[in-house]
């Protein structure tokens, strides 16, 4: 069969993972769950059911569309595309997976084609993908594809980079997988933190939370958030500007909630001027119990150079080993040539899991 001859469907959310019509969902959820394996061989990228339902629906600052193609009623490939709201109008984050069973078959252009014509049907002129691969392969040896960036690779003739290759996509930047295993050394984490407390030098107090960042903080957690889209690096991918207040970090700490993460959040704060300098977010799930995500961590660039990303992830590990002794590893993504944030993880004991590559294309 040609990409012509399959019917690309769309996915209909249901109102809950349990409800009636949640049948269709369940299976897609299966599926989803299948193909993490296959890529990875473990479920520690495998979102839970309940997490994917709230992360899928509509809100005021992004919209999910999902689809589907089945082969003798068999669901066999999956696509998804993410359109901004508030920021990037002009961009569509889209992703296309299929089983390898089914492989070579041309599903994978028909939900690549189909997901295009949708992204270019409301106006976007910017397309971005990523391709995953695990840690099996030299990361610094013959073989690789190297981003714009210039700094990381990923192997050229993997299936998924042939494929983006073939659409027309150009791989701009490689992120860093990388997996912490617990319980952490505990000297290494105390001889950390004493380095690192003598060179903020007392000028920051330490702060955490959990899920609900105190009301007189929220509105400068909010200008930190804005940041992560500015300070943060992006390779040439191109991002707007995100605009964070407070009801959009209390929208995203609901969120969270509703996903079934329980959200530890360390903080630093400049005793002179009384501003939030850093942050840093780990998440746990319940239904995840195994793993530990580390999510955002970020330094306001005037704060920087005082050892302040060490501290507030050192301050989120602790509050972890105590209160959540059953995670046996923390996770986090960050960028190839984020030279500062992985100097810090491979000090706590971070090492590679895998490489993701970030692709774009301009319409």
């Amino acid at each position: 069969m040609n990409a012509a001859s399959y019917v690309v469907e769309p996915l209909v959310l249901p109102d809950a993972i349990d409800s009636p019509d949640a049948g269709v969902f369940r299976e897609f959820g299966a599926l989803s769950d299948a193909l993490v394996l296959e890529t990875w061989g473990n479920a520690d990228r495998l979102a839970p059911l309940a997490s994917r339902l709230q992360y899928w629906r509509d809100s005021p600052y992004a919209q999910v569309r999902l689809f589907f193609v089945r082969v003798e009623g068999r669901m066999v490939a999956r696509s998804w595309i993410r359109f901004g709201v508030q920021e990037n109008l002009q961009t569509a984050l889209l992703h296309v997976t299929v089983l390898k069973e089914f492989s070579g078959r041309g599903i994978g252009e028909a939900l690549l084609g189909h997901a295009e014509q949708l992204a270019a049907s409301r106006g976007c002129t910017t397309l971005q993908t990523f391709t995953e691969h695990p840690a099996d392969f030299d990361a610094e040896g013959p073989g690789l594809l190297q981003p714009a960036t210039g700094t990381g690779g990923v192997p050229a003739d993997a299936k998924g980079v042939r494929f983006a290759l073939r659409a027309g996509y150009r791989l701009e930047q490689v992120e860093r997988f990388s997996a912490l295993s617990l319980p952490a050394d505990v000297g290494t984490l105390a001889a950390l933190e004493n380095e690192a407390q003598e060179k903020a030098a007392q000028q920051y107090e330490l702060l955490h939370w959990t899920d609900h960042c105190p009301e007189e903080f929220a509105e400068q957690l909010a200008v930190l958030m804005s940041r992560m889209s500015t300070d943060t690096p992006v390779g040439a991918l191109s991002y707007d500007e995100e605009t964070w207040d407070v009801p959009r970090v209390r929208h995203v700490e609901k969120t969270w909630k509703k996903a079934g993460l329980n959200s530890l959040v360390a903080s630093a704060r400049h005793r002179a001027t009384g501003e939030l300098a850093a942050y840093s977010v780990l998440q746990v799930s319940d239904l995840k119990p195994w793993l530990a995500n580390q999510d955002d961590t970020l330094v306001a660039s005037h704060h920087r150079g005082h050892r302040l990303g060490m501290l507030v992830k050192l301050l989120n590990i602790r509050h972890l080993l105590a209160g959540y002794p059953q995670v046996e590893r923390i996770v986090t993504f960050n960028a190839a040539e984020n030279d500062h944030m992985l100097a810090i993880n491979v000090a706590l004991g971070f090492r590679p899991a895998g490489y993701d590559g970030e692709w774009q294309k301009t319409l």
